[in-house]
């Protein structure tokens, strides 16, 4: 009697391999996959990609009103030389140190102290982080005209100069002295509100996966609640996601723009670089390839900076490394 030699199929369970999938079902699956992301990847290269290369472009040529010019306004990369002897560029570099010297630290602290509390809550906690959750919602331009028009207007009849006059003392040109420079306290507490609320979301994802049992076993051995486990405990487990929110805040604070335009305008003594990078490229002069110069510049600062911060605080390190 003969004896097939064919091998018996592979039972379900016992290791052998797995069907393949049908070529239509993987068709269908790559189908999908390029309908859902194509239109974001057409939308990213359309609105990112092209025009930052063509901002490099640009960079190399002398392109004064106009983003196509001619072969002979080639000037390799004296742009570049341009505008690091431009004294404005500097100085908006420095105005831009400032603002987050102050803005980088008490948005990190502000936030995670919002979190730490909000934690605790038990009754209305979503009422509360919606509360402080808003104001990220809000347009910058918006919350820029509140607080320049009805909260730090330098006129008596502000919200900031009513309550100076409460207390007898004088009114405060809040945005147009630059001596004393009152105006990075309307800047400042302009970027907190907006920012700490979504930070603060983000460090309360992070408490919450803190396990129980840490802090249990921190009780049992005699640890008291309060600074002994924020210090031991709650900031250790926070490392990575603090180490984030610091990259986030510092790269968020390069990218001032619309509250210095709004508040201020085109004022030299508090003008950060993105300021000075627009009225150079769409100012009266309209000097696109120096422009482009700057904002190519200006990415290499930000990415050396974050790349720098991130190696020196740790990120991306898992606990064995």
């Amino acid at each position: 009697m003969a004896v097939s030699a064919e091998p018996a199929a592979p039972e379900a369970g016992t290791g052998g391999p797995a069907p393949r999938p049908p070529r239509s079902g993987r068709w269908r699956t790559t189908l999908a996959f390029w309908y859902f992301v194509g239109p974001f990847l057409a939308g990213l290269m359309i609105f990112t990609f092209i025009p930052v290369l063509w901002s490099a472009y640009l960079s190399f040529f002398e392109a004064r009103n106009t983003v196509t010019p001619a072969a002979e306004d080639y000037v390799g990369f004296d742009n570049y030389v341009r505008m690091f002897q431009d004294d404005a560029f500097r100085d908006s570099l420095v105005t831009f140190t400032v603002f987050a010297a102050f803005v980088v630290p008490l948005t990190f602290a502000s936030s995670l102290g919002l979190a730490l509390m909000l934690n605790r809550v038990r009754l209305a906690r979503a009422f509360f982080r919606s509360v402080f959750f808003l104001p990220f919602a809000c347009s910058y331009v918006v919350a820029s005209l509140v607080w320049k028009m009805s909260i730090f207007n330098g006129v008596r009849y502000g919200m900031a100069n009513s309550i100076l006059d409460l207390f007898g003392l004088e009114d405060v040109p809040w945005l147009f002295d630059p001596s004393p420079p009152w105006y990075w306290l309307v800047i400042v507490t302009l970027r907190l509100w907006i920012q700490c609320g979504f930070y603060m979301i983000l460090f309360i994802a992070a408490l919450q996966q803190i396990p129980e049992q840490l802090y249990e076993a921190a009780y049992v051995d005699g640890a008291k609640p309060g600074r002994q486990t924020f210090w031991h405990i709650t900031l250790p487990q926070l490392r990575f996601s603090a180490v984030a929110v610091l990259m986030l805040i510092l790269i968020a604070a390069y990218q001032a723009f619309d509250e210095f335009i709004n508040l201020i305008g085109n004022q030299a003594y508090a003008r950060p670089p993105l300021v000075y990078l627009y009225y150079t490229s769409l100012g009266t002069q309209q000097d696109l390839g120096l422009g482009s110069a700057g904002a190519l510049i200006l990415a290499l600062i930000i990415a050396i900076v974050t790349l720098a911060q991130g190696k020196i605080l740790g990120f991306g390190k898992t606990e064995e490394r």
